[in-house]
Formats: structure tokens, C-alpha cells, sequence
């Protein structure tokens, strides 16, 4: 193993894995849950959520986090989440369109009302991932889809947010960067980067204004081009004064 695999927060997200699987050992979808054959999958793959600790093969994990219509949706993601998240911090999970998808899975799941020692489990998983991806300089899955998949999940996104505040070394701006530029053109229209179930506009505003207040001297002390750190003071503009602005793309000319 790369020296870099065994950083203290690479131990940390394998511990947090380790209790996942540990805490929901045993577990299985409802009795009574079921599924239409035509749609999702057949009666063996039904009886496999029903057994506890057998591995699901890709095509048979997917199919079950991507469905919105379980009966017990908590206990479907109960069953599956050490896999899962596993999977996920491998990279082996690939929503259609973005990773607040997963997100909304624990959300429709209800996974801040499971028992305290399940939510905790929970909780520090997603803490320890997101911590391992801003040190990461080669993550399996972008910060800016971790983070989205998080503020999905949790309905905030102070936190997460936080996190990356006190991340003040150079992997972690890197990271700011890319994802800035990943943003930047639905910022700049005045939309969230990503679809949620939640307050849209309070999102995006909370991101604006702390990118506006703590990407543009992280950047530039790392040689971000004025081109970049440009577009970002754009975020504080109102939408007409944008367009008055050569550097914006929608600059009528």
C-alpha cells in the first residue's frame, strides 16, 4: 500500500467503514417488503435483501439504492449500506446525474431517526469520507460530488463546508479549484450546482458567500490565473452588473 493510503484520515474512513459493517451485521430488508419483477428484479433477488451478509452483485446493488418506491426504506438501506458505502468510496457508484442522488437515498431513508448507535455510524462515515477527499489528491469521486451528496443527505451544508475551511493545505485548494470551475457557470446564473430537495436558494447563497469569502487568497496563494479569482468575485455581483462584465460568459456583446 502506498505510503499516502495510510494518512490518518485514510485510518479514519477504513475505521468508519469497519463500523459500518459492524453495526449493521445481520441486517435485512422488512419481511414484508417487495418489489415489481417487471421493474426491478426477480423473486431470488428479492429473498437476497432478505438474507443477512451476502454480497449483491453491481447490476443487484444498484438496482436496489436507485429504487424510490421500498415500503421500508430504511431497513432496504440498512441492509446494503456497508457494501455500499464501500462501493461509493471506491468509485464503483455512478448515479445518472450526480451524486446528490445517493444523497437523497439516506435522506428518503430517514437515517438521522435510526437508532443512536446506526445514525452515528452513519454520521462519522460520511465525516470520514469527506475528510479523506480533501486530502486526497486523486480521489475515486470529486469533493464537489461528495459534497453534494452530503448536503442531500444531511439538508445542510455548514458543515461540510467547515470541514473544508479548516483544510487550509495545498491538496485541499487544489480541490477548491476544480471545483469552482466545475460550478462556476451555475453560480454565475444563479443556481445550486446541483438539484436538491432542500432550500435551493439558501444553498446557493451559503456556498456564494463563502466562496466569495474564502477561495479567492487560498487560490491566489496558489497561483489560481486572475481569469479564475475574476469569475469568483463575479459570484458577488447581481445578475445585471454581470452583465456588464466582459469576463462573464453571458456578456452580451
Amino acid at each position: 500500500m502506498k505510503n499516502r493510503d495510510r494518512t490518518p484520515a485514510r485510518l479514519r474512513l477504513d475505521s468508519a467503514l469497519d463500523g459500518l459493517s459492524a453495526v449493521f451485521r445481520g441486517m435485512t430488508a422488512h419481511p414484508d417488503e417487495d418489489n415489481c419483477e417487471c421493474h426491478w428484479g426477480s423473486a431470488e433477488d428479492l429473498a437476497l435483501l432478505k438474507t443477512p451478509d451476502t454480497e449483491l452483485d453491481p447490476d443487484l446493488l444498484r438496482r436496489t439504492w436507485q429504487a424510490t418506491d421500498w415500503t421500508y426504506k430504511a431497513s432496504v438501506l440498512r441492509r446494503i449500506l456497508p457494501q455500499f458505502a464501500t462501493a461509493l468510496t471506491r468509485g464503483l457508484i455512478a448515479p445518472l446525474f450526480g451524486m446528490e442522488e445517493v444523497g437523497r437515498t439516506f435522506h428518503r431513508a430517514k437515517w438521522q431517526q435510526w437508532p443512536t448507535e446506526q445514525a452515528v455510524a452513519v454520521e462519522e462515515f460520511r465525516r470520514a469520507w469527506w475528510a479523506h477527499v480533501l486530502t486526497d489528491p486523486d480521489p475515486a469521486v470529486p469533493p464537489y460530488e461528495v459534497l453534494a451528496l452530503n448536503a442531500e443527505a444531511s439538508a445542510t451544508l455548514s458543515p461540510w463546508l467547515h470541514t473544508w475551511e479548516t483544510q487550509t493545505h495545498r491538496t485541499a485548494d487544489q480541490h477548491l479549484a476544480e471545483a469552482v470551475t466545475h460550478w462556476e457557470c451555475k453560480l454565475l446564473g444563479d443556481y445550486l450546482p446541483w438539484d436538491t430537495w432542500h432550500d435551493e436558494d439558501g444553498m446557493r447563497a451559503g456556498l456564494t458567500a463563502w466562496l466569495l469569502l474564502h477561495a479567492p487568497a487560498r487560490l491566489e496563494a496558489h497561483g489560481a490565473s486572475e481569469e479564475l479569482l475574476h469569475r469568483i468575485r463575479l459570484l458577488g455581483l447581481t445578475c445585471p452588473d454581470r452583465w456588464e462584465d466582459p469576463h462573464w460568459p453571458g456578456y452580451r456583446y
